[in-house]
């Protein structure tokens, strides 16, 4: 947040603290959706998100997996292995659970889970995206441990950024539209258990206004979420669909 802040006061922009009292609009925001929701008619802000389901929609092709929306209902019944995930608000921690005893069993039956058979990431990549091409992107774990990293150091970086951008034009074509046009979306390098190697997969698709830049190039997380998270009246027309309510 610091970087981001330093980032938009260079660019003349004044930064304030959600709590900082005084506050008018229109304005941007960078921060958690508990106050982004309490805050954005207020301060005449659109916040842009991609939908619950969006991931167990996408093409198998681009996921490596099963993925299923349902609830934590429907979670609570699994018999076997799987990882499940809150699709957007963080209300508990996404994780591979053995069966449905272990999730939390004080929410609301009726909150939206994602469920996902149990997979290896070898490495996992934070894609800021504007208009479905990369802005800028960061590796931000290894084997599930955080790790981040810029891109563009060595050769294999350059050779995993030309992939990583090849993966990601092949999903703007084929699942741009039900995307806002600035989201993060996070792939990684899944492992084949069939043969060497890896494939690329999504990992699951944020909220550019609530997504940690980690070694991604600040400025360019910036326009991003500046995008993302901006005065109501500027919101394009195909983005309309993506905003919060």
């Amino acid at each position: 947040m610091e970087l981001l802040a330093a980032e938009a006061a260079g660019r003349g922009m004044a930064v304030r603290a959600a709590e900082e009292p005084g506050l008018v609009g229109p304005a941007y925001w960078y921060g958690g959706p508990v106050a982004g929701a309490r805050l954005a008619q207020r301060l005449g802000f659109a916040l842009l998100e991609p939908t619950d389901g969006w991931l167990a929609e996408l093409p198998e092709e681009f996921t490596g997996r099963q993925v299923r929306a349902g609830t934590l209902a429907d979670a609570w019944a699994i018999d076997r292995p799987t990882f499940v995930k809150p699709p957007r608000d963080k209300s508990f921690p996404a994780e591979v659970h053995a069966d449905g005893s272990r999730l939390p069993a004080d929410l609301d039956p009726a909150t939206p889970v994602l469920l996902s058979e149990v997979v290896t990431f070898a490495a996992e990549y934070r894609l800021f995206l504007l208009d479905g091409r990369i802005a800028t992107a960061s590796r931000y774990a290894v084997f599930g441990r955080l790790d981040p990293r810029p891109l563009g150091a060595d050769r294999t970086d350059r050779e995993t950024t030309a992939q990583l951008a090849e993966f990601a034009d092949r999903l703007a074509v084929a699942a741009g539209p039900t995307l806002p046009s600035a989201v993060v979306v996070d792939v990684g390098q899944l492992l084949d258990p069939y043969r060497p190697g890896h494939r690329w997969a999504v990992v699951e698709a944020n909220m550019a206004w609530f997504s940690h830049a980690y070694a991604a190039d600040p400025a360019r997380v910036l326009d991003v979420v500046l995008r993302s998270a901006g005065p109501r009246e500027d919101v394009r027309p195909r983005d309309a669909a993506f905003e919060r309510r």
